[in-house]
């Protein structure tokens, strides 16, 4: 009797625990990023009341007698699945699609999270505004370059750094120029020439207008290049011819690319220019992507490499983690990477609070590293996880957690009166 008593006691206990884990599940419907558990139970070792025994002779074998102690508390386990995505529109608003954790830190202690409601903090840190803990991953270099086999260092947005200008190295055309053209007259008025500008850049951000002239040879699918530009900002002087033009593009008539130069590339130089940047201003000009096709003739500068000086104005995060600074001078250029860790088995780590997780024992040190890389998950901008808390299966737990505990209670009241009849027998 008094056996019954203690299973139904360890039996309202546990189910209670069973009811806090679905009550906590429950409050953090709304929590981001938030991971639910689940409750398993055991059952106690059982007093055995008789053995088990083995046929002998004419006797076949018996079965174990043995009555139960009661159930207990078998593990509560963290569920990691993937919550939906819900759409913010904020910038520093991030969200894991797969494995992976953000990696924040308070400067001494690295904590793991999937909540990726950041914020920029005065300093220009990218930090969770809440417990501000710094977002980690790598800063880019200089050269916008980002080495992720370093240490992981705070993230930053300085927004109003500036950048130096850069000189004009390499720029490339595409388009077409048109196969029916006529051989080149001076004219007046001139036939057989084809015009285009292009801007590049000096070593003080300074712009250069570039005018282009394709003027057809009387050679097969032959066009001589000029090139002129104003080499002193005055406009009553005429502009200067570019030296080495001009130079010489010829094309295949049998599919219309660009034959020679045999790599597209043609380089100029500008011996002299209308400010005191360094000289002489040289580049190339790739026009490998040009070709020579019966149409309209139509220039057009698919990318050039200079650029004038300007200021941070905003950033854009890719599905790699990259964060890609945008400046006011219209260049882009990498200023970090975003770091997730992933573990060898992530339902092995503890809960510190505020939506942070640490590694225990069984869930193994972190493996860090770019999104998308080793079967870490991809960072989504302007989103963040929800939980994944399943309503109507934790309100099936709690009816279930009800009735386990109400049962439990009522043997307690049965054996209570079964006692209570004992005691009253000698009456």
């Amino acid at each position: 009797m008094m056996r019954a008593l203690f299973s139904a006691i360890s039996g309202m206990k546990n189910h209670m625990a069973f009811m806090d884990v679905v009550g906590n599940n429950i409050a953090n419907v709304n929590t981001i990023a938030f991971k639910s558990s689940r409750v398993t139970f055991q059952d106690i070792l059982g007093q055995t009341i008789k053995g088990a025994s083995s046929p002998q002779g004419g006797r076949g074998g018996t079965n174990p007698a043995q009555v139960g102690l009661g159930m207990q508390l078998g593990g509560i386990d963290n569920i990691m699945t993937q919550g939906s995505l819900q759409s913010t529109g904020k910038l520093t608003d991030f969200a894991i699609q797969g494995d992976g954790f953000f990696v924040v830190s308070d400067g001494t202690r690295n904590y793991y999270t999937r909540d990726g409601a950041f914020d920029i903090d005065v300093a220009g840190n990218l930090v969770n505004p809440v417990t501000g803990l710094k977002v980690m991953g790598w800063r880019a270099n200089a050269m916008g370059v980002v080495d992720t086999e370093g240490p992981l260092v705070p993230l930053s947005i300085p927004f109003g750094t500036r950048i130096s200008a850069r000189a004009t190295s390499q720029v490339v055309m595409a388009g077409n120029l048109d196969a029916g053209t006529p051989t080149y007259n001076a004219g007046p008025p001139a036939t057989g020439l084809v015009g285009s500008t292009l801007t590049v850049y000096d070593s003080l951000g300074n712009a250069i207008t570039l005018k282009l002239e394709f003027r057809k040879n009387s050679a097969a699918n032959t066009w001589d290049v000029f090139a002129f530009y104003d080499d002193d900002a005055n406009n009553s002087t005429p502009d200067v011819q570019v030296t080495p033009t001009p130079a010489q593009l010829v094309f295949d008539n049998s599919n219309g690319t660009l034959q020679t130069p045999a790599n597209g590339l043609l380089n100029f130089s500008l011996a002299t220019l209308p400010s005191d940047a360094l000289t002489p201003l040289a580049f190339d000009i790739d026009f490998s992507s040009l070709t020579q096709f019966a149409g309209q003739s139509q220039l057009n500068v698919s990318s050039q490499d200079g650029a004038p000086a300007g200021a941070l104005v905003s950033f854009a995060v890719g599905s790699t983690g990259e964060i890609t600074g945008i400046y006011s001078n219209g260049a882009n250029q990498v200023i970090g990477q975003l770091a997730l860790a992933s573990f060898v088995n992530s339902g092995g780590l503890q809960r510190m609070g505020q939506n942070l997780w640490s590694p225990s024992s069984n869930s193994g040190e972190p493996i860090i590293g770019a999104p998308n890389t080793n079967g870490r998950g991809s960072v989504s901008t302007g989103t963040l996880e929800s939980s994944n808390v399943d309503l109507a299966q934790q309100f099936t737990s709690v009816i279930l957690a009800q009735r386990g505990f109400q049962s439990s209670s009522r043997v307690i009241t049965a054996g209570d009166q079964m006692l209570q009849d004992l005691v009253n027998i000698i009456r």
